[in-house]
Formats: C-alpha cells, structure tokens, sequence
C-alpha cells in the first residue's frame, strides 16, 4: 500500500489567443506542473506565467518537450531519429529551464509529451537519446516515464532519478501499455471508475487492462490530464480519495 503519492498535470498548453485549460484552478490539487515547451502546445508568454503560477502556489515544475506538431497536440506519430528526439528535448527542456530560473525557481523533472512519450515508453534507442539528453542539460533532473516502460529503463541506465507513472483516466492494455486515443473506452470519463483503478493501483500494484488481464505496476507519481472538460473537478476529486485513504500526496522530493 502506497503511503505518499505525486498527482502530475500538464499544464501551460495555450498559446497565441487560444486559451486552453483551468490551469490556476487545477494547480490547487496537483503537487507537479508539466510545462508544455511550445512545441505540440504553449508559448514564450504562456510558459512564463505558468512557471510563475507553479512557483507561487509551491507546485513542482518539470518540462514537457512534445513532437512539433501543434494542428495535431503532438498526438501524431512521427518518424523521428534518435538524434532528432535528443535535439527537441534539449531546446524544450532548456527553454523553460530558462524561464524558471528567471522567475527564481528551481525544475524538478522532465516528463516528454502525448507520441513522443508514448514511442519512447517502447522503442529503446529514442528512450536512451531523451534520458541522455535529459541528463546532458540538467543531471539532477527527475524523469517521468509510464512504469515499466523503455523510457524509465533508459533514465535509470544514464543515471537520472525516474518517477514511475501511471494514468487516472485512461485504460491499458494487457501488456501494460495505454489503449491508443482513437480506441473506443481509451479515456476514463467516469469519475468513479478512475478513483477506484487509482485505488486499485496504489494498494494492490495492479492495474485492470484489456481481455480481463491484471498488469502489475509501480506508482510514483499519478497523471492528471488538464485538458479535459471537468479536470478541475476531477483533480480534485482524486486527491480528496486519496486523503481519505491516508496516502498523502505531495511532490517527489
């Protein structure tokens, strides 16, 4: 049973006049920021102003570098060669690096955005070239990856610290990966049934996935999606079950 627990959001995704997301409401209930870099989402303007909501509401800040594709929210596969993936993450990660220390704070982790996390989680090589990259710039840097995936594999390996992930809203597959987006069932909209697979996930270890499997999974951090409509009410609702739990829920340290 898992007594302390990061819930992880990611935020700062508007840019130019689009406005995306409750981000000040939702920074209430969650203990890390994820960043959007300007590349699937996010701008110079907004980067600023959300690391420098983060800091005032004592909400850890890490970096979302995501594929270059703002039509597409970096939800689009694209072929991308290792060096290619290791250059985006640099100019993301350092970019807002930038910004924090310009407003007086510190970055805490890395978490790699939509497709770009999702081909790091199974290809090896591109793991490798974000957890290099990662650790390149900043060493002391937390990398975020889905449990028992290729990109937690991958921080470990050049030493970075990791920080197991899994999801509230979103349903797996029997071999412990996310169901794809574009599959019926892939996003949890039932309150309910994401505070209990959250549950389920920190005091058993085991996930619900597809064709009545049970996936094994280790928790350190939970995932919060913040575009959703409701992901204010939905923060909040998460966090409140876990207090009532007695899992405390704060930043990892």
């Amino acid at each position: 049973m898992k007594r302390c627990i990061d819930l992880n959001c990611d935020v700062g995704e508007s840019f130019g006049v689009y406005d995306l997301g409750r981000d000040a409401e939702i920074l209430d209930f969650v203990t890390s920021a994820n960043i959007a870099c300007g590349f699937h989402a996010g701008d110079p303007a907004t980067m600023r102003r959300t690391v420098r909501m983060a800091l005032e509401k004592g909400v850890a800040i890490g970096a979302h570098p995501g594929l270059p594709d703002l039509v597409g929210f970096g939800r689009r596969l694209m072929k991308i060669t290792p060096q290619e993936a290791s250059d985006m993450v640099t100019y993301q990660v350092g970019a807002l690096a930038a910004f924090v220390q310009a407003e007086g704070g510190t970055m805490r982790h890395v978490k790699p955005h939509g497709a770009l996390y999702n081909m790091a989680g199974k290809d090896q090589a591109l793991a490798i070239a974000i957890a290099e990259a990662v650790y390149r710039v900043k060493p002391e840097l937390i990398l975020f990856g889905q449990s028992g995936s290729q990109l937690i594999e991958a921080g470990q390996s050049v030493g970075l610290r990791t920080a197991n992930e899994v999801f509230a809203d979103r349903t797996y597959e029997s071999d412990g990966s996310l169901t794809p987006r574009d599959v019926p069932g892939a996003v949890i909209t039932d309150d309910e049934q994401s505070v209990r697979q959250v549950l389920s996930m920190l005091q058993t270890g085991k996930v619900a996935a597809g064709q009545g499997h049970k996936v094994a999974v280790e928790a350190d951090t939970i995932c919060l999606h913040g575009d959703s409509p409701h992901a204010v009410e939905f923060a909040k609702r998460i966090r409140q079950a876990l207090e009532r739990e007695g899992i405390s829920v704060r930043a990892i340290l």
